[in-house]
């Protein structure tokens, strides 16, 4: 019993370290708390305008584990990355003790409430149409891909394109 006790917390120890090596925050640097929140939204929207995108926010910081959990899951799956890049325009929204952004964080109702990373949905006009709590696309120590595929497909421009839903 002892010996299987003692097995147990060994193995623990090695999946954690393991879980904490194959994330190294150290080297995950995708927020810029120097960045004036305000107007990289707005040349994002107005790039999204260009473009017939969404403009979509990922707010976190560089110390949220989910938040580079979420970057490397959409990087190695290609098909999600391409159905954000050909959707979205992304903008990675600060928020730590260094520059939280308050303004900004308010204009939107305040999602940080959610935990971290949330993500804003704006059309292309900057309108908020949606805020995502993360964690209902989330599975185990990750991502689900087809909640992730739903979310991007649910809120892309071509989804509030009345064609889709006309009758047959």
């Amino acid at each position: 019993m002892i010996m299987m006790k003692k097995s147990f917390l060994i193995t623990g120890f090695i999946m954690a370290t393991m879980i904490g090596i194959s994330q190294d925050l150290t080297k995950f640097n995708l927020y810029k708390p120097a960045d004036n929140a305000e107007k990289e939204i707005a040349a994002a929207t107005k790039k999204a305008r260009a473009k017939g995108k969404h403009v979509l926010i990922q707010i976190g910081n560089n110390r949220c584990i989910w938040c580079a959990r979420f970057i490397d899951f959409i990087t190695t799956e290609k098909q999600l990355d391409s159905m954000m890049n050909t959707n979205y325009v992304v903008y990675h929204l600060n928020n730590s003790q260094e520059n939280n952004n308050a303004a900004v964080m308010t204009k939107y109702k305040e999602p940080q409430k959610f935990g971290f990373p949330v993500f804003l949905v704006l059309d292309r006009k900057g309108k908020l149409i949606h805020t995502q709590n993360s964690v209902y696309l989330k599975k185990d120590k990750g991502y689900d891909r087809d909640k992730v595929m739903n979310f991007f497909e649910d809120w892309s421009p071509k989804a509030f394109d009345p064609k889709q839903y006309k009758e047959q």
